[in-house]
């Protein structure tokens, strides 16, 4: 597939590293030449040095015959138009686009489609991070937490902690002990290496462990791995941009929410927008401050400042002063291995929890959510069987007959409202969403012709 990426940042860059891997045809446009040698020279991609919206240098970029144009610069004008260029004079099929201003998205239904702004899909990073905070808040304990099939059906990673109740057994106890409970372990992920699960495999403590179970059984199995956590009451959010608005819209009708921010307007903004949110002005690294909101009484603090030091200090500060957990926004890639685990509970990168959004509109085949784990290592994918038992490779066969690529298994299979957890007989019928988890991504293409109607292997 031929795409072009607009943007060279962290967004860009990540997206086109995982797309060129694939044997994709990757040009990156953005007008910083020193990022774009960066990644040429670590990458098998094309650059072109430019404006992004400019139609001098969407042609130099190959629009005329581009696949796919993916607008993710920092500038949501730029995006937008740069997505009207490439319809306008090239007909591009697929046009995706970063927009982050709430002002845009509150209009999307009459901005966006070919008679105004021709956008296929519009991708909104905060949004995307707002959810994805807002699951791990729902689920305590979870190290990630992801939907499949509307939300029917989730995968959930945790850390098995010792003295567990299966730490040290083997996984087809899980079974025994939880009869009532159908649950598979996808994978695990022991000391940064990934291990695919079979009933004689023994967890052992700190191994992440990625689980797949109906929504309504997802609490049970956590509380076998790990102990189950009280669920958050008090929430103190660090930062009142985007993501910290959102976050309290989500949250303050069910939770106890504070949200600390230093900007006097913008508090002022908040103050009159939220209903229940308590908005303090302040510095979230201010020890005085913490303690006089109560932190030590606090369930979660969360910090979504735009700056990752500040929100590193805050976390550590709010931790060690007595908060029962941290989360960090950390948008430097580099940081996120390097400061989870310790006082910092959980780091989130906004760019892998975004380019799963965007993964799955590049997918080949019928794929309706794509989901990056392990910041990358890995990958959910829920695809959408099609065809008959003559044109399809997985329809009509049972899922142990299934002739899968090394490092890949199905999890569960949701069949209308039915959610199957995958087990060897089952049989793979037309319409069905197969969860499936990769370990080797360079096996992604060989996933993607199993569920293209009428392709074989090659």
């Amino acid at each position: 597939m031929k795409i072009i990426i607009l943007g060279a940042g962290q967004v860009g860059g990540t997206l086109a590293a995982n797309l060129a891997s694939e044997h994709n045809d990757i040009t990156v446009v953005d007008t910083d030449s020193e990022r774009l040698h960066e990644l040429q020279d670590r990458y098998d991609i094309r650059t072109v040095n430019g404006m992004a919206s400019y139609p001098s240098v969407l042609r130099q970029a190959g629009a005329d015959d581009a696949d796919m144009l993916i607008a993710v610069t920092n500038s949501d004008e730029i995006n937008m138009v740069a997505c009207q260029v490439a319809y306008s004079l090239h007909r591009t099929p697929t046009k995706i686009a970063r927009v982050r201003a709430a002002s845009y998205l509150a209009k999307s239904k009459g901005l966006f489609g070919n008679e105004a702004f021709p956008i296929d899909v519009i991708i909104s990073p905060e949004q995307v991070v707002t959810n994805h905070i807002t699951r791990l808040i729902e689920h305590p304990g979870a190290l990630q937490v992801l939907d499949f099939a509307e939300g029917k059906l989730q995968l959930v990673a945790v850390k098995a902690y010792f003295n567990g109740p299966l730490v040290g057994r083997e996984l087809r106890y899980l079974r025994q002990h939880m009869p009532a409970v159908d649950t598979r372990v996808a994978a695990i992920f022991r000391r940064d290496r990934p291990i695919i699960p079979e009933g004689t495999t023994i967890i052992e403590a700190d191994d992440e462990v990625f689980f797949i179970a109906a929504k309504n059984h997802i609490r049970a199995v956590m509380s076998e791995l790990r102990g189950l956590e009280h669920n958050y009451k008090k929430i103190i959010i660090a930062g009142g941009g985007n993501i910290g608005e959102r976050l309290c819209e989500a949250l303050e009708s069910r939770y106890q929410v504070k949200i600390i921010e230093r900007n006097q307007s913008r508090c002022e903004f908040l103050a009159e927008k939220l209903n229940k949110t308590i908005v303090i002005r302040g510095n979230a690294s201010d020890q005085d401050l913490l303690l006089e909101e109560s932190v030590e009484d606090t369930d979660i603090f969360i910090a979504v400042t735009n700056d990752d030091e500040a929100n590193i200090m805050s976390s550590m500060l709010a931790k060690r002063l007595g908060a029962r957990k941290v989360m960090t926004l950390i948008n430097n890639p580099a940081y996120v291995d390097l400061v989870q685990g310790g006082d910092i509970d959980i780091a989130i990168s906004p760019q892998q929890a975004t380019i799963g959004s965007l993964l799955t509109h590049v997918r080949r085949g019928d794929v309706a959510n794509v989901h990056s784990l392990r910041r990358g290592a890995a990958e959910a994918i829920e695809a959408i069987a099609h065809g008959d038992e003559k044109s399809s490779k997985v329809v009509g066969k049972a899922i142990g007959d299934i002739d899968l690529p090394e490092g890949t298994t199905i999890g569960a299979i949701v069949r209308q409202d039915q959610v199957l957890i995958a087990h060897d007989d089952i049989v793979v019928e037309s319409d069905d969403h197969v969860v499936l988890f990769l370990i080797d991504k360079r096996r992604i293409q060989d996933v993607e012709r199993l569920f293209q109607v009428g392709i074989t292997f090659f």
